[in-house]
């Protein structure tokens, strides 16, 4: 199956008064059709200038990026505006026009589009029943809360019926709770409609719910990128590992204490592995800290653990654990 869209190489350079700061190094990626992509990085790693190279609001300095096997870099205008009309994108700010209620926002896009006015508002109507809102066509942006905002940004990105969604850190300005409605939204959408979503975050959290591959970017180069359970499971580079491990709400008991992280899936989570470990081993191991969460749907957990001093134990330890099937990662001190 071919891409939705495929980056070869891709180096995003920026020059200012004299001096040369390089946003993208040699970027290398591929985003199919129907799935939930996550690309995210820290704030400056790059990710938003990645995301708008995909629909050329960034010029690459070198490489390729194409959609549907189509290169956008020698596109004329024209050309690039039919790409942009398949390509919608959701911001952090909502970017609505105040001055209109919620149904002349969502029918804005089919307006520059030419469409019809009566055709634009039955599409609009129910684009707006699509992320139920339709009772509030005649309200305007302000008296709506963030996340009902969100929801007309939504309404307004698929009223011109692209094929896919960005969105640029479309949660960021949102409580948990909203965060929570407007990500299963997004999910729902994804499913009833096909539609491929790029989802652009520094939050791993948002990853996990619902993205089904990630793009880790750290300074610039694509650091990992794969499915976000395995990522979860068994981070490689220290771009995910920084991401993906919990912080230590207890500090160990010295400078040189050998900590441990040890992952399970919910299929694991029923097993006492601690108590087991104890019963079978006689070793004891210090509980740093420990949490679940669902990932696609399905419960992980993770615990950092402090090993015993002996490395004869600590070996005991983590062949225990190995052969239990977990996947063990050493915890680098900082």
């Amino acid at each position: 199956m071919q891409p939705v869209f495929k980056l070869e190489n891709v180096t995003k350079t920026y020059n200012n008064s004299g001096s040369t700061f390089t946003a993208l190094k040699d970027i290398n990626l591929e985003i199919e059709e129907g799935e939930i992509f996550g690309i995210i990085g820290m704030s400056g790693a790059g990710k938003s200038t990645l995301v708008r190279t995909l629909n050329r609001l960034e010029e690459v300095s070198s490489g390729s990026v194409s959609f549907y096997g189509q290169e956008l870099k020698g596109l004329k205008d024209p050309e690039i505006r039919r790409v942009r009309q398949q390509i919608a994108m959701i911001f952090q700010s909502f970017n609505l026009l105040n001055q209109r209620n919620v149904l002349n926002n969502v029918m804005q896009p089919l307006r520059i589009a030419g469409v019809r006015k009566g055709e634009g508002r039955e599409k609009a109507l129910e684009m707006l029943k699509v992320v139920g809102l339709e009772e509030k066509k005649n309200e305007y942006p302000s008296r709506l809360s963030g996340g009902q905002r969100q929801r007309v940004a939504i309404a307004r990105a698929l009223a011109a019926d692209p094929r896919v969604l960005l969105c640029d850190e479309a949660t960021s300005a949102l409580d948990p709770k909203m965060t929570g409605e407007i990500l299963d939204l997004l999910k729902e959408i994804n499913v009833t409609r096909k539609l491929t979503i790029v989802i652009i975050t520094h939050e791993m959290s948002v990853v996990e719910r619902i993205c089904d591959r990630v793009a880790i970017i750290d300074e610039g180069r694509l650091a990992e990128v794969g499915e976000v359970k395995e990522i979860f499971r068994a981070p490689r580079s220290a771009a995910a590992r920084k991401l993906v491990f919990p912080s230590n709400p207890f500090d160990p008991s010295g400078k040189d204490s050998r900590l441990i992280r040890v992952a399970f899936d919910g299929q694991a989570a029923s097993r006492p592995f601690i108590a087991e470990l104890v019963e079978k081993t006689g070793k004891k191991v210090n509980i740093l800290s420990a949490n679940t969460k669902s990932v696609g749907g399905i419960g992980y957990g993770q615990m950092v653990m402090e090993l015993p001093k002996a490395p004869e134990d600590q070996n005991t330890v983590i062949e225990f654990f190995r052969d239990s099937g977990l996947n063990v990662q050493e915890v680098e001190r900082e």
